[in-house]
């Protein structure tokens, strides 16, 4: 081949292959929870690859961590800081109350996987429409598994603690833990750690999957426990509208397909998966499991049915009729059970 040639044929290739490159999208990720829990190494990992499959490599996302603290994400989307990042609703208040729905606890059991998908569907039915997260573009929402009491010391009861500082994050389990006259202290999973270490609080409300993740177990390792939690986590997965806009229609379309539902599973799917090992870890240590006794559990119905009450009737307005999204939610619950799993879906870690 003739030397000019060949030199005029590897500079277009490579013209090219920069042309590519500079077309591609990257979607920047602000994540927290650290680099072994399960939203980086199951969730993020799994959408990215969804999302170059779906678009055809002109997608993908790239993470970021320590960004900034678990409440402050929702502003580094708005302000341009990271184009998407996952957020807890408890950690906006004031901003955020519809999405207390799927927080009140059922005193029963079911997976995190299905209650997501069910979210979806009741915030597309009924929440979307309230605009709660104006601003933002809506990728995903998701509930984290059943929300517990881990402690310092081993408990019996709700009475046993009466006066105990624990850690609370906002939403339902704050309100609870008023009700069974605890102090609330305003913590993200990220301190409790650090906190109970040093005698600032004895004990935490918070999920399973925090026994391994926060490494919670190896400072609270006795854990009070009801089916289903004594609540549960409201989060979305945002985006930042004008990076979403800059996507083409046709990725756009794309990511859609692997986005919503689809996401939330994930989403769901990776946090019982995370509450799997977190227990594996615990039982590891040796820690306690004390399951909570029926009167317990009688009076936080009652508990829960006042707050429910006290709740619908705030939140209520024009067409949107919180008991009526309660109620579709938790029909959604059986049916979202009987869907295929995501699992066969999930990227390997």
């Amino acid at each position: 081949m003739n030397k000019t040639i060949g030199l005029m044929l590897g500079t277009l290739a490579a013209a090219t292959l920069s042309s590519q490159v500079l077309a591609q999208t990257t979607i920047n990720v602000s994540s927290w929870g650290g680099p072994n829990h399960g939203i980086n190494t199951i969730v993020w990992p799994t959408w990215k690859s969804w999302i170059e499959e779906a678009t055809e490599g002109r997608v993908t996302l790239q993470v970021t961590e320590d960004l900034g603290p678990p409440a402050a994400q929702m502003a580094l989307v708005a302000d341009g800081v990271a184009d998407a990042s996952w957020i807890f609703h408890g950690h906006m208040a004031g901003r955020f109350a519809l999405t207390q729905l799927p927080e009140f606890p059922t005193f029963e059991d079911f997976s995190s996987e299905a209650a997501s998908a069910a979210y979806w569907r009741t915030h597309q039915e009924h929440l979307a429409q309230a605009n709660e997260h104006r601003g933002l573009e809506v990728m995903a929402v998701g509930v984290h598994g059943p929300g517990q009491i881990f402690t310092g010391e081993q408990v019996e009861s709700l009475d046993d603690l009466t006066g105990k500082r624990l850690r609370v994050g906002g939403g339902v389990m704050t309100e609870l833990a008023n009700a069974m006259q605890v102090t609330g202290v305003a913590l993200p999973p990220t301190g409790v750690y650090e906190a109970a270490s040093q005698g600032v609080i004895d004990g935490a409300m918070l999920t399973l999957e925090g026994l391994r993740s926060f490494r919670v177990a190896e400072v609270l390792p006795n854990t009070l426990q009801v089916d289903g939690g004594f609540y549960r986590g409201s989060f979305a997965i945002i985006m930042n509208p004008m990076v979403w806009d800059q996507v083409s229609a046709e990725d756009r379309e794309a990511i859609e397909a692997v986005s919503g539902e689809s996401l939330s599973r994930l989403f769901g799917y990776m946090m019982d998966v995370s509450d799997e090992r977190g227990v594996a870890f615990a039982e590891e240590l040796g820690n306690t499991f004390t399951q909570a006794s029926e009167a317990d559990i009688a009076m936080l119905r009652d508990v829960n049915d006042e707050l429910i009450d006290q709740w619908a009737d705030k939140v209520s307005r024009g067409d949107l009729d919180a008991r009526e999204a309660l109620s579709f939610f938790r029909e959604q619950l059986a049916v979202a059970a009987e869907g295929d799993s995501i699992e066969s879906r999930v990227a390997q870690e």
